[in-house]
Order: C-alpha cells, then sequence, then structure tokens
C-alpha cells in the first residue's frame, strides 16, 4: 500500500454515562449531524427499557450491553472468487468491526419495527436481544449459520 493507514479516531465518552461504547452507538444512530437528537433517542430508549424490565436487578445500561453482546457476531462469511468460482469463505471479525456490526444491525432492526416513535423501537429491539429473539438476534444466528454451512472453504481464507 502506497498511503499510510488513516489514524483511529478517538471517539469521547457520552454526558450522561461517561461510556466510549453509548458515544459509538449514538453515532451509528445518528442522521445529517444531528447527534443531540441521537442522544435523546438513546436515552429515552433506555428509560423505557429501565421502565419495562423493573424486575431485573441490572440497570438499563447494563441491560443495553448485555443485549449488544448477545448479537455480537463471531464470523461472517466474505465472497472470494477461485478460478472462476465464487466461495462463501466464514472469517472471524476483528473486535472494533464486530462491536460496529451488531451496533448497526441492532439500529437498523429497530428502524424497521413497528412502533410510535425511534425511542420506542429502539427500546423493543434492545429488550427482544436481550432475551435472545428479534431480528438483529435472527441475524446474528443466520451469519453463524452460513458459516457454519460454508466451513468447508475455511482453508481459502485470506
Amino acid at each position: 500500500m502506497r498511503k499510510a493507514k488513516p489514524k483511529k479516531r478517538l471517539v469521547l465518552p457520552d454526558p450522561v454515562y461517561g461510556d466510549q461504547k453509548v458515544s459509538k452507538f449514538v453515532n451509528h444512530l445518528m442522521y445529517d449531524g444531528k447527534k443531540n437528537i441521537s442522544y435523546e433517542i438513546f436515552y429515552s430508549a433506555l428509560a423505557i427499557v429501565g421502565e419495562k424490565m423493573k424486575d431485573s436487578e441490572k440497570s438499563a445500561l447494563e441491560i443495553w450491553k448485555d443485549a449488544l453482546a448477545k448479537i455480537t457476531p463471531q464470523v461472517e462469511v466474505k465472497s472470494r472468487r477461485i478460478g472462476g468460482a465464487t466461495f462463501q469463505v466464514p472469517t472471524e471479525i476483528r473486535p472494533d468491526r464486530k462491536e460496529s456490526v451488531s451496533m448497526k444491525n441492532m439500529i437498523g432492526y429497530a428502524r424497521k419495527r413497528g412502533g410510535k416513535t425511534m425511542a420506542d423501537k429502539l427500546a423493543a429491539e434492545i429488550m427482544d436481544a436481550y432475551n435472545e429473539q428479534g431480528g438483529a438476534f435472527k441475524r446474528k444466528e443466520d451469519m453463524h449459520r452460513m458459516a457454519e454451512a460454508n466451513r468447508a472453504f475455511a482453508h481459502f481464507r485470506f
């Protein structure tokens, strides 16, 4: 490669919880640079989760972190062309990409949901992921199933 790799930008922790992961999630959630609106959506979604899951001994932030961990894929398939044929080669995912993929999946499936506000939809997706159901969890299971089915092509890994 001719050019040097670009430096990783430092993501500042969020103002309420002081957590970098929350800031990254809000950055993924953001549209058109409206970060304040994204923060409002996220915090109100966590408030809804806290309301609905009072019986749980965990805080809303811990529930969200557990939900993210449960929808984080470990392997993915990448297309690799070898001798005119395209193989789906299972590869492990880098830790930063794992986090990013799980956040994008959660937000994407929350947006597709039916519901009143984005905060409601996101809260419902968080609770579903925590209970190991919902679109984002199903997506992770599908990714793992695809990787398992194509394990024979793992030697084509690059």
